[in-house]
């Protein structure tokens, strides 16, 4: 039988390790058309490679002097949390990847604390070595005294680091002496990693992820923890609640670098996929037909946040997507249910209208992006952060939040934290920049991002966890100025919207369309401010030279998916379909709008 090592990469958004499973791959000679070199062949998503993040875990295989490295990379945003415990249920050791010059971020705290509770052993890799101004000998300090911290055993301080850089493909034990390839980290994961306990008996294994494929519809994944898997064998399927179902497996497949490869039957301690499984979920025990026993299932972290998502109902609804009704949107985040771990929905008010409950902002913007891609229209409303009551009292959660900044932002920064409720715990300085903890309210977090890149040009580096929940802050002061409201339907005029000029800010261009209820900008006031922008100028008999002044209009401020959903009110929804974005009231009538207030 062939030698068997699971590992899971795991570090903190960008330090680098789908970078480096690319290179692993490649330096198993298995990728070899020339023509993707130099692409990341693991964010095949559209969306992991445009905002350069892994959304979904994924697996991978290298062979290396025969045995079988199996790779798993997890994402790093702590709002894909849902993804990364169960990952690490397949692997028997992690990489933890640092950046030399960043080094350790709180969701590198998220991750690892789950896999030291795991008693995972863990390689520390220091990566970028190459960057100016790194200091790698200080991070390694860093990682042992956060693992001190999160009371890791000493078999498990006891680690072993490599240093390198996976961009230029090379890893060493000393970052002074570069070498050419990256065999000290695979040697060291043979040396290192143990390998999986081969027990006998009736077979077992935990479905911890799971595929979609439109030809032989759900696959589920997992690691055969005891026992020998075989095509066309009788299974038990245990469910939550002691359901037990008999069924078949109509096929296996086991991870062959990128690609998945049928076998007849796969070992213990092997990863692999099971076709053929009917209405299993994710932590159901594939067991032995006979006397099945089942596996502790996985705890997934709850929602932390609340969105309203309902069918577009606007002036201008069905005009750019595909699937407009309420039918295929219920069927869709249905489908999304079955791979989306950290997912709740529930019907809202009305047939057309569902609550989606998620990890965050971005969780939940993710879902929405890919949706509108696929051809959706549909409004989303204003996040809502969940409370809780615990003892009698009104909890809310809390997040820990660093921020990084240059020197001379330090005060707007905390000045900005705190109003939003946010109390400072740790601050320290080092080579002209600030790194500051807070814990602060997940409700404070909402267009925070956004405001401290403003405040600091873009330098900001913000990140933030999920911590506990907390007895609730009191009211945080949210976006003060009203909003610009479209009076009539019709197309945007350069002339309206110059007179305009000193109401506020535009969200639109001149020549757009836009309709009553729409809000096409940000009022100078509290109030919100109903106005024309469809108003053209009279035109007479009479010229003279210099009654055409020539307009001057600043550019429209553009909103990303993400800070739409932070900047809008109460009152107002995200419209989202497949070429645009708008936001609207969800009472477009004026009149209606000034009832619904009294």
């Amino acid at each position: 039988m062939q030698e068997i090592r699971n590992i899971a990469i795991i570090a903190h958004v960008d330090h680098g390790k789908t970078t480096l499973v690319d290179k692993m791959i490649q330096q198993a000679k298995i990728f070899r058309d020339a023509s993707k070199a130099g692409e990341l062949i693991l964010d095949n998503n559209d969306l992991e490679r445009e905002r350069g993040i892994t959304i979904l875990a994924k697996n991978v295989s290298v062979p290396y002097k025969n045995a079988k490295i199996n790779i798993i990379d997890t994402p790093g945003h702590a709002d894909f949390g849902g993804e990364v415990e169960r990952v690490l249920n397949m692997a028997d050791g992690v990489l933890l990847l640092v950046d030399a010059f960043e080094g350790t971020m709180p969701q590198t705290r998220f991750v690892l604390q789950k896999a030291i509770e795991m008693g995972k052993k863990p390689i520390v890799v220091i990566n970028k070595v190459d960057k100016q101004n790194c200091r790698p000998d200080e991070v390694n300090e860093q990682v042992f005294d956060l693992m001190c911290s999160l009371n890791a055993n000493d078999d498990q301080l006891d680690f072993k680091t490599v240093y390198g850089s996976a961009k230029q493909g090379w890893m060493s034990l000393d970052w002074r002496k570069p070498t050419d390839n990256i065999t000290p980290l695979l040697d060291l994961i043979l040396e290192e990693i143990p390998a999986p306990e081969v027990k006998e008996g009736s077979v077992q294994m935990l479905i911890s992820s799971l595929e979609y494929s439109p030809y032989v519809g759900r696959i589920a994944i997992g690691r055969v923890t005891r026992g020998t898997l075989k095509t066309n064998m009788s299974i038990s399927l245990c469910k939550r609640y002691d359901i037990i179902e008999k069924q078949r497996i109509k096929g296996l497949m086991t991870f062959e670098g990128l690609e998945k490869k049928k076998v007849e039957d796969v070992q213990c301690g092997d990863i692999c996929a099971i076709v053929g499984l009917e209405g299993f979920e994710i932590g159901d025990t594939v067991a032995d037909f006979e006397n099945p026993e089942a596996l502790p299932p996985i705890s997934v972290d709850e929602p932390t946040m609340s969105m309203l998502f309902t069918i577009n109902d606007s002036p201008f609804f069905g005009k750019d997507g595909k699937f407009v009704t309420s039918r295929h949107l219920k069927e869709r985040l249905e489908r999304e249910l079955e791979k989306n771990l950290a997912l709740r929905v529930k019907p809202g008010v009305g047939t057309d209208s569902f609550i989606v409950y998620g990890r965050g902002v971005l969780h939940l913007s993710i879902l929405i992006e890919t949706m509108r891609r696929e051809g959706f229209e549909l409004q989303v409303g204003q996040p809502k952060v969940l409370d809780k009551t615990i003892n009698g009292q009104r909890c809310e959660p809390i997040e820990s939040l660093t921020i990084e900044v240059p020197d001379e932002f330090v005060g707007r920064a905390i000045e900005m934290t705190t109003r939003r409720k946010g109390a400072l715990i740790h601050m320290d300085a080092h080579d002209g920049r600030t790194h500051l903890d807070f814990d602060i309210p997940a409700r404070g977090l909402m267009g925070l991002r956004s405001n401290l890149l403003t405040a600091t040009a873009g330098e900001a580096i913000v990140a933030h966890r999920f911590k506990d929940y907390e007895p609730y802050k009191g009211d945080i002061e949210q976006r003060i100025n009203g909003s610009l409201v479209a009076m009539e339907t019709g197309t945007a005029v350069a002339y309206a919207m110059d007179k305009l000029q000193d109401r506020g800010r535009f969200f639109i261009e001149p020549g757009e369309e836009v309709y009553m209820g729409q809000v096409i900008g940000e009022h100078t006031r509290e109030r919100d401010l109903t106005i024309n922008v469809c108003k053209t100028k009279k035109l007479t008999n009479v010229r003279a030279a210099g009654t055409d002044e020539k307009v001057m209009l600043p550019p429209a401020i553009k909103f990303s998916l993400e800070e739409a959903l932070e900047y809008i009110q109460e009152d107002e929804l995200v419209e989202v379909t497949p070429h645009a974005m708008r936001l609207r009231k969800i009472l477009l009538d004026e009149i209606a709008r000034k009832r619904a207030e009294k």
